[in-house]
């Protein structure tokens, strides 16, 4: 009986405009076509995999070349930093910093063409490391007053605790002209970022009422004189209050103290 009915399976005849097609025949068809389809996919599947897989090793590849980049330009920076801020950086030589970082004076011209491009990425890092204070300043406040007072803090001690960065911002202007275009314009939105947090405490100040909106018109050249006014004296501190000088006998802590006193009371009614 089952014998009979695959007989009669196999020979179902469909009438259709006169044509006799063999259900068998269909189905043998369409099982040839999904078997070829496979195939096909399968291969196709396996050449993308393939693809796939070169172009994740060569992202992995890349993406390790360019860490490998970054880490040793950071080293020759390291390297430059502790030839510059030891012997100073007229009588500094790109051989003592090729020497210092352990490259050879021709790979160290790869990643700088000239001593002034190697100081400039210090001056950036300077700039990175004193908005990085101006933020923690800018969080730290309640107010907008007691913000632009710890940013004026901040400034004081990156000038004790970081020097070298100090001195190094303070020059920062003069060693723009010669820059390459993609340094320039980092170290230029470095100090964009950095002066704006300072901008953004003085209108925290206006917004919440701790600073007088009749003696501040307008917060950017607002923070320019703060910190204009701040360096100067500390810049007179360093030069004029060291030693034994007519003024060596000004406390500096109590300069400063007064300095800040006086700016903050500028501030406010």
């Amino acid at each position: 009986m089952a014998g009979l009915k695959g007989t009669v399976i196999k020979r179902v005849l469909l009438h259709g405009d006169g044509i006799l097609i063999n259900i068998f025949d269909i189905m043998s068809f369409f099982d040839i076509m999904s078997i070829s389809l496979f195939y096909t996919f399968k291969a196709f599947s396996d050449q993308a995999f393939e693809q796939t897989g070169a172009i994740r090793a060569m992202s992995r590849t890349q993406s390790r070349r360019e860490q490998e980049k970054q880490q040793r330009h950071e080293a020759i920076l390291d390297a430059a930093e502790a030839t510059f801020f030891g012997q100073g950086y007229e009588r500094t030589s790109m051989d003592d910093i090729a020497k210092a970082a352990n490259l050879s004076r021709a790979l160290l011209y790869v990643y700088f063409k000239d001593k002034a491009a190697i100081q400039r990425g210090i001056m950036l890092r300077a700039g990175q490391s004193l908005q990085a204070r101006f933020r923690a300043a800018l969080e730290s406040g309640s107010t907008g007053l007691a913000q632009i007072a710890a940013i004026g803090r901040a400034y004081y001690d990156f000038s004790l605790e970081e020097p070298d960065y100090f001195d190094a911002l303070t020059r920062a202007a003069t060693a723009l002209p010669g820059a390459a275009p993609e340094q320039a314009q980092l170290m230029g939105e470095c100090e964009t970022l950095t002066m704006g947090l300072m901008v953004q405490a003085i209108r925290n100040g206006l917004e919440d009422g701790s600073l007088d909106s009749q003696r501040i018109q307008d917060p950017v050249q607002t923070a320019l004189y703060l910190r204009g006014a701040l360096h100067g004296v500390i810049m007179l501190c360093q030069q004029e209050m060291a030693g034994d000088g007519p003024l060596g006998r000004v406390n500096e802590a109590a300069l400063i103290a007064h300095t800040m006193q006086m700016l903050m009371a500028s501030l406010i009614k």
